[in-house]
């Protein structure tokens, strides 16, 4: 998949295998695994920001109408496009800044400053008159948004226990969805209660707040630590997450993973071109993947095609959502058994299966109600193989197979990578949508699901029940 080796080593497919080998064979070990319970505390705290993450993406989907009303700008269609499409401008500023900003400061402290811009920003939105306020409330809760995501990656992957990371790292992709399904659930009243969708955007500031608080007594990573100079504090934050018996090991782990590394800075040129350039874009591209293969675009377009089933809307909307959060908690027992490239294959496969039969649903083959069952099961299909896999095992496999000197960057980069593609699909869908029709758009969104496939199989390599240290030792350059 990738080996740590300097530009000018030009490596063939057996050297990627040979690397494979050594994660297989793995290193000596303590005597027995250290108990989850001590890391889980913190690994739930961390995933406070997913929560919001999912809440803050749907909060304005049932209060839109309701906003637009009291705010002056309904009709204008542009403008409630804004009021959606500026949190994801936002997010991308800090998705940017956030490699950078964890760190400098830290995993903690980069949480609390995720939590900061939410708790302004909801609040601006929710006790806003006008649409200006509204706008500049969403850009600043979309700068958390873009920050929570690649911060509660690197700190559960760098928490957790080798044994249960890919279980802990499933706990993302449920908060997630609890935040998308929590927000659905807020919004019910917005049509009889006037003014109600001000308090959807006051009750995100309390989750906000608690994640902010709750960060002061949370470890902070050992890793992050140990780059720091801070040895002896890295060996206390290990004993507080794995216990005392296994901190002597974690320690001379990381010790040994260190080896070799340049202490100097990580600049953007070195991720974009230099040594680690290949790892990175094996990043960007499973991230690019995710989005193009129209996850975001069967949100949208889910209420419509049960609308033509003849299911209203809201329970349209709250039967994705239960999809979503059940592919979730099957992958959490499934991560650290199958491991992180069988989920992936199987999930894109998956996926490609449910837009075939999404297309075929859009054609004059089948009958009106044999298309609805097409539309309608391959709508649900999709949604629960993505949640399986290729929604919650990226944002957990990157982390992993990123040298430490330069994961909290690379991340910063790859998950700027699904901004971006998320933004345009959003954009784009509806106008492509209208011109291609479903058939072929649908057709376009397989396709890319297969190439994610055969992608996946050529460059993903297993981690599962490694250590970070591990993964980074077979990954260094033979010398």
């Amino acid at each position: 998949m990738y080996k740590r080796t300097p530009s000018r080593d030009n490596s063939n497919m057996e050297d990627v295998e040979e690397n494979s080998d050594l994660l297989d064979i793995g290193l000596d070990k303590g005597t027995s695994n250290p108990s989850l319970m001590l890391s889980l505390p913190h690994v739930l705290v961390a995933t406070i920001s997913s929560f919001l993450f999912g809440y803050h993406l749907g909060v304005v989907n049932e209060p839109l109408e309701s906003i637009s009303v009291d705010l002056g700008f309904r009709g204008n269609t542009l403008a409630e496009g804004l009021v959606v499409s500026i949190c994801l401008g936002g997010a991308l500023i800090g998705c940017l800044l956030s490699g950078w900003i964890a760190d400098g400061v830290g995993r903690r402290r980069a949480f609390q400053l995720c939590a900061l811009p939410m708790i302004i920003g909801a609040s601006m939105s929710a006790a806003t008159n006008n649409l200006f306020g509204m706008l500049v409330g969403r850009l600043f809760v979309g700068t958390g948004l873009g920050l929570g995501p690649p911060v509660a990656s690197l700190y559960v992957t760098e928490v957790s226990p080798a044994f249960v990371r890919g279980t802990f790292g499933a706990f993302i992709q449920i908060a997630t969805c609890l935040g998308l399904m929590g927000a659905l659930f807020i919004g019910i009243p917005v049509k009889e209660i006037s003014g109600w969708w001000r308090v959807c955007f006051w009750v995100s500031t309390i989750p906000a707040a608690i994640l902010a608080t709750a960060m002061v007594f949370c470890a902070e990573s050992p890793h992050w630590l140990y780059k720091q100079g801070r040895t002896a504090e890295a060996e206390a934050e290990f004993e507080r997450l794995l216990g005392v018996s296994e901190a002597k090991f974690a320690m001379s782990e990381l010790s040994k993973a260190d080896r070799g590394d340049d202490s100097d800075s990580v600049k953007l040129s070195e991720l974009l071109h230099g040594r680690h350039s290949k790892v990175v874009f094996i990043g960007s591209t499973l991230f690019a993947l995710q989005q193009l293969s129209g996850i975001n675009a069967v949100f949208y377009f889910s209420s419509t095609v049960f609308k033509s089933a003849g299911v209203p809307s809201d329970i349209a909307n709250v039967c994705i959502g239960i999809a979503n959060l059940a592919g979730s908690i099957v992958s959490m027992g499934l991560m650290d058994k199958l491991g992180r490239k069988v989920l992936l294959f199987w999930s894109f496969f998956g996926m490609a299966i449910a837009m075939i039969l999404q297309a075929t649903g859009a054609t004059s083959l089948v009958s009106n109600m044999g298309a609805q069952y097409f539309s309608v099961g391959g709508m649900f299909l999709f949604v629960l193989t993505f949640a399986l896999g290729a929604g919650p095992v990226p944002g957990l496999l990157l982390p992993e197979i990123f040298p430490s000197r330069i994961r909290a960057k690379a991340m910063a980069v790859c998950m700027s990578v699904h901004w971006v593609i998320n933004f345009f699909v959003g954009l784009l869908f509806l106008r492509l949508l209208e011109k291609l029709g479903p058939q072929l758009l649908y057709s376009m969104f397989a396709t890319f699901c297969i190439m994610a496939v055969i992608f996946v199989k050529r460059n993903v390599v297993e981690t599962k029940g490694k250590s970070l240290h591990e993964i980074e030792i077979a990954l260094l350059p033979q010398d």
